[in-house]
This record gives C-alpha cells, structure tokens and sequence, in this order.
C-alpha cells in the first residue's frame, strides 16, 4: 500500500477518535445519508477504514448548504466511484456513540456491469451479499436502514 494512503487513513482515524470524543461531550443531533447499491437481490456492503470496522452500507455526512440528496450522490462518488441516480427510500433515527442521527437513505441499480472504483483511503473491503444475509459483524445502523429497503 502506498504511503500516501497510509497515511491519510490514519488521518481518517484521528479524526473519528475526535468525532467520538465531542460526540461523548456535546451528544449532538447530527444528520447522515446511506446508500443502499443494488446489484440484482444484492445490496454493496464496506467496511471503512477507521472507526469499528463493522459491515456498514456506503454514506457520510452532508456538507454545509448540501441536500442529503447532493450528499448521497457525493459519498457514492467518493467511496465507490459510482456516478448513479439516486432515489429516495425514507429516513431512519439512529442512537449511538453518544448521538442521536437522522439518516437519508437512498437507493440506486448498480446494473451488471457498474464498475466500482472502491477508494483505498476510506474503504477497506467491499461485498455484495443479500440483506437478509448480511456480513458480519454489522454496524448498529443497517439492520434499521435495511428495513426501509424490505417496506419498498
């Protein structure tokens, strides 16, 4: 792996330790998206670089004056560089970590021939794998999101 890499995953993971520390002393409302990439029955699931490492579904936060639609469609670039639609599926309220979080979650088609650009810096591993069937261990949030996916 290249230098360049290691070391800005290392910057990923100072700066969630941060997050974690002023989450633990602010407990905030914060705002996320999660982006469910359909492949056939299968959803794309990532473990990230930083943070537990569990099975999580592609997303981020939204960036000031962004719509959690912009930022869907900016973290779908940034993490799998994918350039899809992406349409509405509902929001889920998540706690944890100290926070209490509004996720957007949206959905795209992958298709059968999407290729996935998976960035080296905030991804670890990738896999498609069906919901019901996930990989483990999960991150807190995706059984919430998933159920937003089976009410479609």
């Amino acid at each position: 792996m290249p230098a360049a890499v290691r070391l800005r995953r290392l910057g990923y993971r100072v700066a969630y330790l941060g997050l974690r520390l002023w989450w633990a002393v602010r407990r905030p409302h914060t705002r996320g998206v999660k982006c469910l990439l359909r492949r056939g029955g299968e959803v794309l699931f990532v473990r990230h670089t930083y943070g537990r490492r569990e099975w999580e579904l592609p997303g981020g936060s939204p960036r000031w004056g962004e719509t959690p639609a912009q930022a869907a469609r900016r973290e779908a670039h940034e993490e799998l560089g994918v350039d899809l639609e992406w349409t509405p599926v509902g929001v889920a309220e998540i706690g944890g970590d100290g926070k209490t979080t509004t996720l957007h979650v949206f959905a795209a088609d992958a298709g059968d021939g999407a290729a996935l650009r998976v960035s080296p810096v905030e991804i670890e591993d990738a896999r498609w794998a069906g919901p019901a069937a996930p990989p483990q261990p999960l991150g807190r949030d995706v059984p919430s999101v998933l159920a937003l996916l089976e009410r479609q």
